[in-house]
């Protein structure tokens, strides 16, 4: 490997793609299982925004990362088990400010109202001997599940001149595409 190459993710499993990744809407809800509705309203809500590019008027693509993929699944399976969408809001944003690797060291546990984190498997026995999880959601193993899977799926490479372009408004976007 030369100097100038970085190694590769040193873990139990790989993470996934990078941040410089994205996918589409429909992919996003495929790979999440989620509906259109429900990743709408969550974009809208402000509960999981796509990291790459948001919608910015009509047929302006929101881009997903494969960290909020990540995100969108472990709200799809708190949901699943029965958590309200304000206390699931309130575990997205114990979880909103961490990477990839950070979310991938913990696992979720809740008595159906409140979610723990928890890091270690002392504190999830600690937690069940007092009575209070019920269930636990795993997020390595969702992780690993994402990686696998959304590995078929197409994704789109976000390239410098576009990262630059994402944070401008469209008009000003246009007018550099067009100039380049």
């Amino acid at each position: 490997m030369s100097s100038n190459e970085h190694p590769v993710q040193e873990s139990l499993f790989d993470l996934g793609p990078g941040e410089e990744v994205g996918y589409r809407v429909p992919i996003a809800c495929q790979v999440a299982g989620i509906t259109y509705r429900q990743l709408d309203y969550w974009a809208r809500t402000k509960l999981v925004v796509p990291s790459i590019r948001g919608a910015r008027g009509s047929g302006s693509q929101r881009l997903y990362s494969f960290r909020d993929i990540l995100v969108l699944k472990i709200v799809k399976r708190l949901l699943d088990t029965g958590i309200s969408l304000q206390n699931i809001r309130l575990a997205v944003e114990k979880l909103r400010d961490r990477g990839a690797n950070d979310i991938a060291e913990i696992t979720l546990v809740s008595d159906g109202t409140t979610v723990y984190e928890c890091r270690s498997a002392d504190e999830v026995i600690d937690l069940l001997g007092g009575g209070q999880g019920v269930f636990g959601i795993a997020v390595p193993g969702i992780m690993k599940e994402l990686t696998g899977t959304i590995s078929s799926f197409p994704s789109e490479r976000i390239d410098d001149t576009e990262a630059e372009v994402i944070g401008m408004d469209e008009l000003a976007a246009r007018r550099r595409r067009k100039t380049s």
